[in-house]
């Protein structure tokens, strides 16, 4: 069994530690390194080397900021946004820098496993009652939804077929082999998907798939 190093970095001690102990209880799970604070997701980062780290937007130093450096200096570290902030600036700023899955407080014990298993295999979520505010904030203006539409139809049908699979939340790894394709394919379309969609990350790929088409 392929034990996950995480980190849990929160500056509300008594939440980081009802977190710790949750994920203590499942085997597969080892934490490694806990803080309050983005210097302290920096340091737990270079010392600890966990596979996940758990985040929180409004700790001190800022998560998003914390993030930002993390994806640049430790891209190995898959990062979890843990917190309460649902404003969809929020989310879409942590997806813009790195974090892989936006997850509200308060989930249970065996979500909040799945969310850390989930990162750890490179998929990401993002909690089902933020979407449609960040799908609201891509929601293209009056008079440019065709050019919206006409860039979902300008995909290729395998383009499409890697779209909808990463929409399921399928890692890059899984789509290349439910499609017997290798995941540097796979990559590559996923970095064509967001150039003819206009948009920066995996995540707006697949809400703008979402979207209804008018």
């Amino acid at each position: 069994m392929t034990i996950i190093k995480v980190a849990v970095v929160d500056d509300h001690e008594l939440f980081r530690e009802g977190v710790i102990s949750m994920l203590r209880r499942d085997p597969s799970i080892s934490v490694v390194g806990e803080g309050g604070s983005a210097d302290d997701a920096i340091l737990i980062a270079s010392t600890a080397v966990p596979d996940v780290m758990l985040l929180d937007v409004t700790m001190p130093g800022s998560g998003i900021e914390a993030a930002r450096l993390l994806s640049r200096g430790f891209p190995e570290v898959k990062l979890v946004m843990l917190t309460v902030s649902e404003t969809a600036s929020d989310v879409i700023s942590a997806f813009e820098n790195g974090v892989v899955e936006y997850v509200l407080k308060g989930i249970r014990r065996t979500e909040l496993v799945r969310a850390v298993q989930a990162a750890h295999q490179g998929e990401f979520v993002v909690a089902p009652s933020l979407a449609g505010r960040i799908l609201g904030r891509l929601t293209p203006a009056r008079g440019v939804e065709t050019t919206a539409h006409d860039a979902l139809n300008s995909l290729t049908p395998r383009e499409n077929m890697v779209l909808t699979l990463v929409a399921q939340g399928l890692s890059n790894k899984q789509v290349a082999n439910q499609l017997g394709l290798t995941e540097r394919t796979i990559k590559n379309n996923m970095t064509s998907i967001m150039q003819k969609l206009q948009v920066s990350n995996r995540v707006e790929a697949t809400l703008r798939l979402r979207q209804p088409q008018r």
